[in-house]
């Protein structure tokens, strides 16, 4: 038996998709169960049963300020709607980002290796908005300017100032160099030719030692302008160490922006024929010219930011345009800054730090050690075979022979001659002169202290007045064995530089660091056991060279581990961990020269196992493709 309460409903499908549902009977003739009309809201079948008409009344709290509902659910309405199309441009971008990077590297295994990154790799000695090119000229043209002004300072404290300023042009250009050049490299060559790129440090050292060799003990070749100003041969030598860096800055004008940039700021017309030119330039030089540069649109995300910042850029006046582009530049140096303590970067990021401060530490505190405790090996040797005399009186004696290693204290020479003899670590202390003659004395770290002449005939000798400290001439010899270091030390490193170059890519990075370091403490370790000049600047070159395949791989991860966005500012930072550690490094092991040889020797060697233990917990990345 049927149910008399029931409502018999028969449900249809419509040709449109829609469900309707009527009475058995009904329909739209019948009791109306259809729905199908278009609906209404809550709001306005409630109008429509009240019979009140919306448009005719007047809502009760207009008059004090307070908004309509309907008003207040339209605005709800456009922030989800709002919130919906940002969740939807932000996985689209987040998506268009993951597939540039893949891409880019696909773009540079067509591209090939070549003429154009050798040529790009030899001349390489606020980024997001200028680009690493012109950033980089930036930065070369500062150091030139202030190295150029500090060749004719007149006074220390301008040549410091000068100085300090140049510093920041090499400073600005070491991330930038390492960073441009990487993003002309393909994923399998990035480590060995990152590690080319170091050699050049090689060749900037030799380059400095040799010239400064050749120059600085030529004393005869400065001049002076009156009394105020003199150009000494050491001023000579600074403007000669300018040549690399001018020539290095013509080499950039030259060279295009980087095409990564240029993609990840939406200009791909510019990036696509860099990437032709870097294509047609390899594969000319490989004899095959007739190869065609494929690729096609390359798909790169924009954001909201990049195209609000290129709207403010090209509006308003000069001022208001150049005060957008500069904060919006500060803005996003500070939010790398920030960016580089995320949870995914913070632990590397932590590794990185450790590692490099220890290696800079060790590195550049060794590297003020070793010729101080040379130079003082030098004066032990010259302590213990001084001959010392005192109270001598010398008449009418002709000094022909060479004078080394003596001490004359309150001697007296009278009517004595002093001719074409040389005098070598030679010191005079409260001694009288008197109807003596000099001529063509050559001398080397000899001292006149109080002395009293008395009716003494000088000939080509530029001894000017008898003060504390003065030289007999001012054509010091200097010592040979300082130079010797210097070169010796530059050259050392070439073993390591080649071989970090071509096992780098082959047994990955974080061996090569870690074992570096570890084989650098060792070498450390044995400098207990150097008691010779030869003997330490047998181990300084042993550990140089085993210590700049750590110094690369150093330099190769730090670019690897960090999204291109990062890569500068976190290359930036490190290197400036690695002056900081280098200042303090040179003021601890200075201060041990003449007390003791352990201090610094245990220093050095435990932050290079410290240094290189923590190097094994960093990520490998010689297969990552460059985010």
């Amino acid at each position: 038996m049927d149910d008399p309460y029931q409502n018999n409903v028969n449900q249809q499908v419509t040709e449109g998709g829609d469900y309707t549902y009527t009475q058995d009977g009904g329909g739209h003739d019948g009791y109306p169960y259809q729905t199908d009309y278009p609906p209404q809201d809550e709001d306005a079948r409630s109008d429509a049963t009240e019979g009140a008409d919306e448009d005719n009344q007047m809502y009760e709290g207009e008059y004090q300020g307070i908004p309509h509902p309907d008003e207040i659910k339209e605005a709800r309405r456009a922030a989800r709607a709002e919130a919906r199309r940002k969740a939807r441009m932000a996985a689209q971008q987040e998506e268009e980002e993951d597939i540039l990077p893949e891409q880019y590297e696909n773009i540079m295994e067509d591209c090939g290796h070549g003429r154009f990154q050798w040529f790009c790799g030899g001349l390489c000695p606020a980024q997001r908005l200028l680009g690493k090119r012109k950033c980089l000229i930036y930065v070369l043209t500062i150091d030139l300017v202030f190295s150029f002004l500090s060749c004719f300072a007149q006074s220390y404290g301008f040549f410091l100032f000068f100085r300090f300023c140049s510093g920041f042009g090499i400073g600005g250009s070491i991330p930038i160099v390492y960073t441009y050049f990487t993003e002309f490299l393909q994923m399998d060559k990035r480590g060995e030719h990152l590690s080319w790129l170091c050699m050049f440090w090689m060749l900037g050292g030799l380059y400095a030692s040799f010239t400064a060799w050749g120059i600085i003990p030529h004393y005869g070749w400065g001049f002076s302008i009156g009394s105020e100003f003199q150009m000494h041969s050491w001023r000579l030598f600074i403007l000669v160490c300018l040549f690399p860096a001018l020539a290095a800055l013509i080499g950039i004008v030259f060279m295009p922006e980087s095409p990564r940039f240029l993609l990840e700021n939406a200009r791909h017309d510019e990036a696509w024929m860099i990437l032709r030119q870097v294509h047609d330039t390899n594969w000319k030089a490989k004899g095959e010219p007739e190869r065609v540069f494929t690729v096609g649109n390359i798909k790169t995300p924009q954001t909201q930011e990049d195209e609000f910042i290129e709207i403010q850029s090209d509006t308003g006046t000069a001022f208001q345009r150049w005060t957008v582009r500069h904060m919006t530049m500060l803005q996003q140096v500070m939010a790398n800054v920030m960016s580089l303590s995320a949870p995914e970067l913070r632990l590397q990021g932590l590794f990185l730090v450790i590692v490099w401060f220890c290696m800079a530490f060790s590195y550049h505190g060794l590297g003020v050690w070793f010729p101080d405790m040379i130079k003082y090996m030098q004066y032990e040797e010259y302590e213990s075979k001084v001959r010392v005399f005192h109270r001598e009186r010398v008449e009418r004696f002709h000094f022909n022979f060479s004078l080394v290693n003596q001490v004359h204290r309150e001697g007296e020479y009278v009517h004595d001659k002093f001719a074409n003899i040389e005098m070598k670590s030679v010191k005079f202390e409260s001694s009288l002169f008197e109807n003596c003659y000099f001529e063509d004395i050559k001398s080397t770290n000899t001292f006149f202290e109080t002395e009293k002449f008395k009716n003494c005939r000088m000939e080509n000798t530029t001894f000017l007045h008898p003060k504390k400290g003065c030289h007999l001439n001012f054509q010091e010899e200097n010592d040979i064995v300082i130079y010797l270091v210097s070169f010796l030390g530059s050259l050392a490193v070439l073993p390591g530089n080649i071989i970090s170059a071509l096992f780098m890519d082959k047994i990955g990075r974080i061996r090569i660091i870690g074992g570096s370091m570890l084989v650098s403490s060792a070498c450390t370790f044995l400098l207990l056991l150097s008691f010779s000049q030869g003997a330490v600047i047998c181990w300084q070159c042993l550990f140089y060279g085993a210590s700049v395949a750590a110094w690369n791989g150093l330099e190769v991860i730090s670019v690897e581990l960090y999204p291109s966005s990062k890569r500068g500012t976190a290359f930036g930072i490190l290197n400036g961990i690695c002056k900081f550690a280098a200042i303090i490094a040179s003021f601890i092991f200075a201060a041990f020269i003449g007390v003791t040889k352990i201090i610094p020797i245990f220093l050095a060697f435990a932050a290079l196992v410290c240094g290189g233990l923590v190097a094994l917990k960093l990520p490998e990345t010689r297969e990552k493709i460059l985010s």
